[in-house]
């Protein structure tokens, strides 16, 4: 234990561009990064907000520093509950000296019953949205894989138009090699995937 407290304090760091090297400055908080440790150390770092909003009976899905809180509404007093949970995660954060973009943070409402919560963090009101970007992949409020089918499609039209103007050469076989070459693959392949048949 005493090796990982001597790991963690006393750090400081400075910054090399070729051959010019920035002032040294002393590393106050955070987890070292591009070790062996860093990723267990981050984890043991932010293990401990799960536990807080879980408290609050709220469900918490995490990817690295992303944090979604999931909860039934049926009344004001489930509302509390996730506002409470949100101004919990606002004291760890300050606690922590870790900065919540409060702008990137909002409320989708799943399901046929929607309502309208009026949530907060950090005093701003959070905004409710139809739709969310979530690693890549939009997700909408009716669980509809249509919004994003719809936006994969749409880019991959935007992008073949473009090479249309740009290429001189108009043969198919060069088009489509240079479509495939620039487009990523898993998105074709994901909407071929996730785009069910209905009639």
């Amino acid at each position: 234990m005493l090796d990982t407290i001597f790991f963690v304090c006393g750090r400081s760091h400075a910054t090399r561009i070729d051959d010019a090297v920035s002032d040294i400055a002393e590393l106050i908080s955070g987890v070292l990064q591009g070790s062996g440790i860093g990723p267990v150390m981050f984890i043991a770092y932010i293990n401990e907000l799960i536990y807080i909003l879980e408290q609050f009976g709220i469900k918490v899905n995490m990817f690295a520093y992303d944090v979604k809180m999931y909860v039934q509404i049926v009344n004001c007093v489930d509302t509390e509950r996730l506002q409470g949970a949100l101004s919990a995660l606002y004291d760890w954060a300050k606690e922590w000296q870790l900065e919540i973009s409060v702008d990137k943070c909002c409320v989708m409402n799943i399901g046929a019953e929607n309502c309208t919560p009026y949530l907060t963090l950090n005093n701003s009101v959070l905004p409710i949205f139809p739709n969310i970007r979530d690693l890549g992949v939009i997700v909408s409020n009716d669980i509809s894989a249509t919004t994003h089918v719809t936006d994969v499609v749409s880019k991959a039209h935007r992008r073949a138009k473009l090479m249309l103007r740009t290429f001189i050469s108009q043969d198919g076989n060069l088009l489509v090699c240079a479509f495939i070459t620039c487009t990523p693959v898993t998105r074709v392949q994901h909407c071929k995937l996730v785009a069910p048949y209905s009639s």
